[in-house]
């Protein structure tokens, strides 16, 4: 879910013509080493010539096990959080918008960044790369200038009109049949479009404005949410894949490992050797802080979805496992490979998580175990696959009408 803070976002804005001055950070995280071995975290906080500290009673111990270190990692992403609210309470009492004018003279873009950046900081790796991707087609649409005092009820209905013939950034012309259009999908089209209304939710919160603009739109103004459909493989062509070679064998490894685990791309390619550990009967299980959520999760792997690991060859602990190139070249390399199979369909990585997610419920998995391991929040988006399930049964049985006429 798409949140934002009721104190003012990051005021290190853009505030008219003036020029961004880079100053030192006013928050410092600091270490004190205590006699039972432990090491006291405290803020070092400098502002206009002054100095001061705090301490959080937050500690790092000794590492001794694994339970120690996941302890320590929990710790310091706690103490940046609180650095990173400290940081925005300075600011925004030191150079808060004042009056209305100022106010509307802030630069819109910039004010997303800092509301990315704020998630970026929370661990929301997620929904960072939902504002990013908006920054992107709003500087597309209008440009980096706007203001403020731009953004009204004409501005938002223009770029829900300009998503619709958007480009898709990673569709590459010719490169293969997966990417027919090159435009964003309409689900990505009504992800922006409400991304933008919460980002200006977030400003009415600030004070910024004093409405959100993006409300006075009818719902023939807004793009529609699309009706709920999961592409996904069948286990025939799963294994017509594992039988092609791929231009990039790191890919295939991916997604088949993706097929089996359910695992997201975005926590596949960040997945460490250290991620993966043995529980106390002896099965593999994955570690691992969802990038879209931020939660942290204990997944149990099976054999087949271990069998598509790299070889580690003396690889350590926080050695990255898969070792990809950025998004448009593994999208393309998946493509061709997906096309070599024969198989018509637009693969994504993400096509990999439904795929193990039908499997699942197939073989008769409960939903609610299904749910858990796709690391779901609601059960309701675990329902979608069901209903696709229930829908190709359907399908499968009508065949079976008018064999007997």
């Amino acid at each position: 879910m798409l949140l934002c803070s009721r104190k003012q976002t990051k005021t290190f804005l853009k505030m008219g013509n003036k020029k961004k001055v880079t100053a030192k950070e006013p928050v410092r995280i600091r270490f004190k080493q205590l006699s039972n071995g432990n090491q006291s975290i405290y803020f070092d906080i400098y502002r206009k010539g002054k100095r001061a500290y705090d301490f959080p009673k937050l500690y790092i111990v000794p590492e001794k096990t694994d339970t120690d270190k996941e302890k320590n990692r929990e710790t310091l992403v706690l103490a940046n959080k609180i650095k990173a609210q400290k940081i925005l309470e300075l600011e925004s009492n030191e150079n808060g918008f004042t009056t209305s004018s100022l106010k509307q003279k802030t630069n819109f873009i910039d004010y997303i960044k800092a509301l990315a950046e704020r998630k970026k900081e929370s661990g929301i790796r997620g929904v960072h790369d939902s504002y990013t991707g908006l920054i992107n087609h709003l500087a597309r649409y209008k440009g980096d200038k706007i203001t403020f005092k731009h953004i009204t009820k004409e501005y938002c209905n223009g770029f829900n009109e300009y998503l619709k013939t958007a480009p898709n950034g990673t569709y590459k012309k010719g490169i293969s049949e997966t990417y027919p259009t090159g435009i964003l999908s309409q689900g990505t089209q009504y992800n922006y479009s409400r991304v933008l209304s919460v980002s200006l939710n977030c400003a009415v919160q600030d004070g910024i404005i004093q409405s959100n603009p993006m409300k006075t739109l009818t719902r023939f103004e807004r793009p529609k949410l699309p009706e709920s459909s999961r592409e996904y493989l069948t286990i025939d062509e799963v294994k017509e894949l594992v039988k092609t070679p791929c231009v990039k064998p790191i890919v295939k490894q991916a997604f088949l490992f993706t097929c089996f685990s359910g695992l997201r791309f975005s926590d596949v390619k960040v997945l460490k050797w250290g991620d993966i550990q043995t529980d106390n009967e002896g099965q593999k299980l994955i570690r691992y802080t969802q990038q879209k959520t931020g939660k942290n999760e204990y997944l149990q792997v099976s054999n087949e979805a271990l069998k598509f690991l790299p070889e580690r060859n003396g690889a350590k602990d926080n050695d990255i496992i898969f070792i990809l190139s950025g998004n448009g070249y593994t999208n393309q390399a998946l493509a061709s490979w997906v096309l070599a199979a024969g198989i018509q369909k637009r693969v994504t990585f993400h096509v990999g998580r439904h795929t193990n997610a039908t499997l699942l419920l197939s073989l008769g998995v409960p939903i609610e175990t299904v749910s858990k391991l796709l690391g779901h929040s609601n059960i309701k988006t675990t329902q979608i696959y069901a209903k696709v399930i229930d829908k190709n049964k359907r399908a499968a049985v009508s065949k079976l009408d008018g064999l007997t006429d």
